[in-house]
């Protein structure tokens, strides 16, 4: 059968799929070249600069963390290199094994493992953790030898802080620790400049100093530019960019006078603030118990925790910032200065002492012990009377009591150089309407103005007002911000910047009325009850013993019913200035449940003044009987300070391998960028009672006893 085509119509249906096919040919070259030209030349310079990035990584390099010295240069804490195990979560498929196949290799405890999980649990899936730390040279080609069977984990060099004299300062210099989603948080408020300086920093100061200074000892992030391969090996380094080592602190402290109080304090519980009232540096700042801040440093184990966190001697609570105690009878030279100042009473003006002041109904008493007789002002200091107190403070009224001793630091910040300082309670009408919310209770009550008289009642200091009162008394008028940092140096430049004390406007304080008040303290160590501590000095000091209720005694109960419980027992105080004529050391302390301020405080005074003073270190049987308050003058041969080694001066950086364990920052230099992050492994969690403010520090802070007028001595 013969078919019969239409050549023509076929011939024009092949013609226009030709010619649809070469169209959509073309049609696609025309998107292929406008896309090109978008890439090439519209996107250009974004295409480039990723390209650039995944050729090119930039690497944070985390400067050397500043030096902390005491005034004679004596480095309280420094920083030294040890190898780390890490473990970067995400490229680890199987954690747990990979963990224990681990342990066959190097020493995991479980208290290592316990740490990781916190660490993990507080920071991203992609970081890298360590899970032990300070390896030994042995430990470290142990692993090496099997690294590939260990995708994900590695070895690394880290730089860690130290504080080579343990517990000595451990409050005022505080720690480093690793950067919480609070402290996270914060960071967001800060400027572009100031985050960026903190890329690749884990760590950050917690307490004290440390937290303090932060910025300073911080330094400056460098970074390094490395070409990376397309898997993400390193090839080459193209530019790098040192970090800048933190700036040394320079403290006002002299570590060997820190020392020496804190171990004449031995067990015993309480804070001593010591300063130049010439100019607000701080000699010694002591806060007993203290801690050795080294157990945090790599993460502080449960049980040592646990131990510090359920201490009923509270060490981790810094005593001489936040402590608050009411002051006793050390309050009886400020009402006096007061009376002078407002005129409502003279000097000579004579009391009465019975020993007993009646008001209301209600009876205040005297200390035992106390004399009866005519009494004026420089005598009712000299014998710490009550009873002239009680009528002084009534007559002035507790409004006038807080508008004349606020401006001597009762009751506000002083704002040294540390964070988390308490303001303390200085009473007044308007105090108690803001700190109660009952009607009844904002009511303010004459009877409660007596017991303001000698240092009870609603009165609370901490050691650190009481210090900075005595030094603008000592100095008659002149009043300066207490200062622990003296310089700051930059250790690039090798420049020293002088960080002295702000000084605030002095009191409007008349010579003769603060010569009355410096006389009858003077008169204290020479007749009153510091007589026998202070007997044979080779200076003339002045001063005033406290004895301060701990507890406030219930209707019909004695002081002597709860003598058998230590812990409710009065606390020991005492106020000081020395040379007398030319103060240049101003100090307070308290040595908590220790009686009177005679017997246990001012002994301490004392060898805090023939140290800085007449250059003499106690000898150690004097030390032995200082500690259980058992001497006043000091016994034995006494030794020159020079001649006493520091303390702790023996104790060297903890042992890691020989060749990772010093601490020379060229080493470190040396290493691979992530290994010159210091790396102090803190979990934050593990501490929560290190942040100021806490609720967990809150749980630490002494109880303040009731109001309770009662004897004072």
């Amino acid at each position: 059968m013969t078919v019969i085509k239409n050549l023509q119509a076929e011939l024009s249906r092949f013609r226009l799929r030709l010619v649809a096919a070469a169209a959509f040919v073309l049609f696609c070259f025309a998107l292929l070249v406008a896309r090109l030209v978008y890439l090439q030349i519209t996107q250009h310079d974004s295409l480039l600069e990723r390209a650039e990035t995944n050729r090119v990584t930039v690497l944070p390099i985390v400067p050397n963390r500043g030096l902390i010295v005491d005034r004679n240069g004596v480095v309280l804490a420094s920083n030294y290199s040890a190898y780390t195990l890490e473990i970067t979560p995400s490229k680890v498929p199987d954690l747990e094994r990979t963990i224990d196949a681990l342990t066959a290799v190097i020493d995991i405890q479980p208290r290592d493992r316990r740490r990781f999980k916190r660490l993990m649990e507080e920071s991203k899936n992609f970081e890298s953790l360590p899970i032990r730390t300070k390896l030994t040279d042995t430990e470290v080609a142990r692993f090496a030898a099997q690294r590939f069977r260990f995708p994900g984990v590695d070895i690394k060099a880290r730089l860690f802080r130290n504080y080579p004299l343990g517990d000595v300062g451990a409050h005022l210099l505080g720690y480093i620790g690793r950067i919480n989603q609070v402290e996270k948080k914060a960071m967001e408020d800060w400027s572009e400049e100031d985050i960026a300086n903190y890329r690749g920093t884990e760590y950050i100061g917690k307490l004290g100093l440390e937290q303090a200074y932060e910025r300073e000892l911080h330094g400056q992030t460098g970074f390094e530019e490395m070409e990376t391969s397309a898997g993400g090996r390193a090839v080459r380094r193209l530019r790098n960019r040192p970090p800048t080592p933190g700036n040394t602190l320079h403290l006002s402290i002299d570590i060997k006078l820190q020392a020496l109080v804190e171990r004449l304090y031995g067990d015993r519980r309480g804070a001593l603030v010591a300063m130049d009232p010439r100019n607000g540096e701080v000699l010694a700042f002591v806060s007993k118990p203290t801690f050795d801040p080294n157990l945090f440093v790599d993460g502080i184990d449960a049980d040592s925790w646990k131990e510090l966190n359920e201490d009923i001697d509270k060490p981790l609570l810094n005593r001489a910032l936040r402590g608050t105690y009411p002051p006793g009878s050390t309050f009886k030279p400020y009402m006096a200065m007061a009376a002078l100042n407002t005129g409502k009473r003279a000097a000579n003006v004579v009391v009465q002492d019975n020993l007993t002041y009646s008001f209301g109904g209600r009876t205040f008493g005297s200390a035992t012990g106390d004399r009866a007789g005519p009494k004026d002002m420089r005598l009712a200091i000299v014998t710490s009377s009550n009873v002239y107190f009680y009528s002084l403070a009534n007559e002035m009224g507790v409004d006038m009591i807080h508008d004349q001793l606020e401006p001597f630091g009762f009751g506000r910040k002083t704002e040294i150089d540390l964070l988390g300082e308490v303001t303390g309670i200085l009473p007044s009408t308007e105090w108690k309407r803001r700190a109660y919310k009952r009607p009844e209770q904002q009511k303010w009550y004459a009877g409660e103005t007596i017991s303001l008289g000698i240092g009870q009642g609603y009165n609370n200091f901490t050691m650190l007002q009481l210090a900075t009162a005595m030094s603008t008394l000592a100095s008659g008028g002149e009043r300066y911000r207490p200062r622990l940092v003296r310089e700051i140096e930059d250790v690039v430049k090798h420049v020293q910047r002088r960080t002295a004390s702000d000084a605030l406007s002095p009191l409007a304080l008349r010579k003769a009325d603060v010569d009355v008040i410096r006389n009858a303290m003077h008169d204290v160590t020479m007749e009153g009850t510091s007589r026998m501590v202070f007997a044979g000095a080779q200076y003339q000091s002045a001063g005033k013993t406290g004895t301060a209720q701990a507890v406030g005694l219930r209707a019909g109960q004695t002081y002597s019913s709860i003598k058998a419980d230590e812990r409710k027992r009065d606390h020991s105080l005492y106020i000081s200035f020395a040379p007398y004529q030319a103060p240049t050391i101003a100090l307070a302390l308290i040595v908590e449940n220790a009686g009177f301020g005679s017997e246990s405080a001012a002994p301490i005074a004392r060898r805090v003044f023939d140290y800085v003073l007449t250059g003499t270190y106690p000898s150690e049987e004097d030390i032995a009987k200082v500690r259980v308050g058992q001497v006043g003058a000091p016994i034995g041969t006494p030794r020159r300070v020079e001649d006493i080694p520091l303390p702790g001066a023996a104790a060297s950086v903890p042992d890691a391998s020989a060749s990772s364990a010093s601490a020379a920052a060229a080493s470190v230099e040396a290493s691979s960028p992530a290994s010159r992050v210091p790396r102090p492994a803190v979990p934050a969690s593990a501490v929560p009672a290190a942040i100021p403010g806490s609720a967990a520090e809150r749980r630490l802070a002494p109880v303040a006893p009731r109001p309770n007028p009662g004897a004072s001595r």
